[in-house]
């Protein structure tokens, strides 16, 4: 794992001009923000050597490395699931990658389903924290120390201060906010009735597919976090209807824009803080 770690790196490095500090995983229907990415170096995911390939509509596939509002940044444009059939350690590859690259943060999004009752459909979610109901953890088995302790602390997996600074920035720009808990769950099904209610009742305030695996490796090698969840559709008692996959796209598609204004001057922010 280590070897496969250092040779994608290795790759990756001698195709990217720039040293990125911040990566950017984008999810289902989410793919537009890396219009705003200016300088782009674009590798397709089939060309990295170790690395999966996305197979799900809506997730382009590339890795894009260029400018967000000035700032060097390393976007995935489309990221890999557990239901695709990869193991966690597949899925959570390319966070590894990024940590051997020098990524020191991680910006996540994703579309997903609102079991909050005051939750509209195209709210955009601040994940404050997230239940993972995974099957498989992405840290079992052999812990090697050179990516991070056996007994990872999870007790701020998204960055507090990134959380208060996305807020103003919303608030600045008129930019209605929910904050939430995120569930993640393997899929590829969507929930029934009685899973939303139960997902509720556990603490959850969205439901999705993605997200927890990679913040949680994200975590182990020390990159701190921000993620942000676009509703998509509702598992509210008397709310439930018959969702589709397109649909969640069109959803994530309307609300791209004020998602990726949060996305580009928060990565402004980070960079500024820095100076």
């Amino acid at each position: 794992m280590l070897e496969q770690i250092k040779q994608t790196a290795d790759f990756l490095k001698s195709k990217i001009p720039s040293q990125p500090e911040i990566g950017i995983i984008l999810g289902t229907g989410l793919g537009n923000l890396v219009t705003q990415i200016t300088d782009k170096t674009e590798i397709p995911y089939n060309t990295i050597p170790n690395f999966p390939v996305s197979t799900v509509e809506g997730h382009s596939g590339k890795l894009i490395a260029g400018k967000l509002g000035g700032v060097d940044v390393l976007a995935m444009q489309g990221r890999f699931h557990y239901y695709e059939g990869y193991d966690m350690k597949q899925v959570t590859f390319p966070v590894r990658v990024m940590k051997a690259i020098g990524i020191e943060t991680l910006l996540v999004s994703n579309a997903s389903g609102g079991v909050n009752p005051g939750f509209e459909i195209g709210d955009l979610m601040i994940i404050t924290d997230h239940i993972n109901h995974f099957p498989e953890h992405p840290l079992r088995g052999k812990n090697y120390n050179e990516l991070g302790t056996r007994f990872p602390d999870m007790s701020e997996a998204y960055s507090k201060d990134l959380i208060a600074r996305a807020k103003k920035i919303a608030a600045k720009n008129n930019i209605k906010v929910v904050e939430g808990v995120y569930v993640g769950t393997s899929g590829p099904t969507f929930e029934t009735p009685a899973e939303y209610v139960y997902f509720r009742k556990i603490g959850g305030d969205a439901v999705g597919m993605s997200t927890v695996p990679e913040v949680i490796v994200a975590n182990h090698a020390g990159i701190r976090c921000f993620g942000i969840s676009i509703i998509t559709d509702l598992g509210v008692p008397g709310k439930i209807i018959e969702v589709s996959h397109e649909e969640v796209q069109q959803t994530g598609n309307s609300v791209q824009p004020l998602m990726t204004q949060i996305m580009k001057e928060l990565t402004v922010e980070i960079f500024k803080s820095k100076e």
